[in-house]
């Protein structure tokens, strides 16, 4: 059974840092693609960053620069490095696995990241 947990989202002052987790159970890296993904209210769910099976990293615009994901392959845990946060980065944050072959797509329950000005 697949299990993606999510930890270390807060309340942080702008220009602030936030290093979210994700721990993963049931899966392996070696077969899927991890990323994170954030839903502000109101909003629709989008992209933040991935990191690809082979370890290729991929970011949404906004996010390039001030975001790094990662991933302990020991630990089986993804993490999101946040720094310079916005309000506008203000939502709840998921974690995602996506099987490379069969495309199986699994969700985190989120952590919610707020950011006050």
């Amino acid at each position: 059974q697949v299990q993606l947990v999510e930890s270390g989202g807060g309340l942080v002052q702008a220009g602030g840092s936030l290093r979210l987790s994700c721990a993963a159970s049931g899966i392996t890296f070696s077969l899927n693609a991890m990323g994170w993904y954030r839903q502000a209210p109101g909003k629709q769910r989008e992209l933040v960053a991935t990191i690809s099976s082979g370890g290729t990293t991929t970011y949404a615009y906004s996010m390039k620069g001030r975001f790094t994901i990662s991933r302990d392959v020991a630990k089986n845990t993804v993490y999101l490095q946040m720094n310079s946060l916005e309000p506008e980065d203000t939502a709840v944050y998921y974690c995602n696995a996506r099987h490379r072959i069969t495309t199986d797509m699994y969700w985190g329950q989120g952590t919610q990241v707020t950011v006050s000005s």
